[in-house]
């Protein structure tokens, strides 16, 4: 029969500070990361703004495809890989 001496009911274990856990930092860990990075966002939200789109953004950019479409010198192959990736027919072998 094992029986219970006085001596192991009143020894106490010593207990560490709660940062020498490793668990614990995993557990506080995750959103400790999330809130830092949402506080550099917030930063670089607030310190760097968009750029505003201009109102005529469409039109701008015909007048760009108006001007390249006369540059066809280099690009010719680009182009036609563009054209077949979008609608999907073959271009013609020159």
């Amino acid at each position: 029969m094992n029986t219970l001496n006085n001596h192991d009911l009143t020894t106490e274990v010593a207990s560490k500070a709660w940062w020498h856990y490793g668990h614990m930092w995993l557990v506080v860990g995750g959103p400790l990361v999330v809130v830092c990075a949402s506080f550099i966002t917030l930063y670089f939200a607030v310190k760097v703004p968009d750029p505003v789109v201009d109102a005529d953004y469409y039109r701008k950019g015909i007048e760009i495809n108006k001007t390249l479409e006369g540059r066809h010198d280099g690009l010719v192959p680009a182009i036609q890989g563009r054209n077949h990736a979008a609608t999907g027919i073959k271009p013609s072998q020159p």
